[in-house]
């Protein structure tokens, strides 16, 4: 199958998982999208469902604009041109850029906390009144949790999907960048994917044969075969243009 069909059957699923996304959102919210008329929240349950669905979701709309980005013609490098509106605005719209690269893993070992079941009692006896002591309890499903910043990213991932071909241009200037540091000595990220396993999913490699578990889910397939477009579109950049 052609490489174009296959991404823009892929980039169709996602876009139907995140209509999916968003009417989850919009129903535990009560309104059509979050972030509009003040603060949404949603369930702590909910929350987390969205989430485990939107990381894989966008790790293969970033490995689908890599895989692209290897059919586009290299566009002429252009000078940065600083953007007209002020860094306020900018930040004031609460657009949320869609990450270009992989998040990078975090190796070092964290320390194991234990949360505090209630705060220090400080008091000097028959001075005050004892302090009382507020009952703790663990965090509940129920627990309403700000999903501001999850209807940015829902937006974001719907915005780069309606325009692949421009995350593309941006991977490929985002290399062009990275030619540039590297031949000049200076330090930069040589990948734009982590290794490993990729963020969110659950299939180390793609296996179109192999048997699905009742955990693995759609958007878990796409990822993985979108992670093997990816790394087949980035060994050939390595190759160099083929001159035989």
């Amino acid at each position: 199958m052609d490489l174009a069909t296959v991404i823009g059957r892929h980039r169709a699923a996602l876009q139907g998982i995140v209509a999916a996304l968003v009417a989850m959102v919009a129903f535990g919210a009560g309104r059509s999208m979050p972030g509009g008329d003040g603060p949404a929240r949603l369930p702590r349950h909910l929350h987390r469902a969205v989430l485990r669905l939107l990381r894989p979701a966008e790790s293969a709309a970033r490995r689908l604009a890599v895989a692209l980005a290897c059919r586009l013609a290299w566009p002429p490098p252009v000078p940065h041109a600083p953007s007209s509106r002020p860094a306020p605005a900018r930040v004031a719209s609460g657009v949320l850029a869609f990450p270009l690269l992989d998040p990078l893993a975090r190796w070092r070992r964290r320390r194991r906390r234990t949360a505090a079941v209630a705060p220090p009692r400080i008091s000097v006896p028959g001075v005050g009144p004892r302090p009382v002591v507020p009952a703790w309890r663990p965090p509940l499903p129920d627990d309403p949790l700000d999903a501001t910043r999850l209807g940015r990213r829902l937006a974001a991932l719907a915005g780069v999907l309606d325009d692949l071909p421009g995350l593309a241009r941006r991977f490929q200037r985002w290399q062009a960048r990275r030619d540039r540091a590297l031949a000049a000595g200076r330090s930069h990220r040589v990948g734009p994917l982590r290794g490993g396993r990729p963020p969110g999913g659950r299939l180390a490699r793609h296996d179109p044969d192999a048997h699905r578990g009742r955990s693995v889910r759609d958007v878990d397939v796409i990822l993985a075969h979108a992670h093997a477009l990816a790394h087949h579109a980035l060994t050939l950049r390595a190759r160099g243009p083929d001159t035989s």
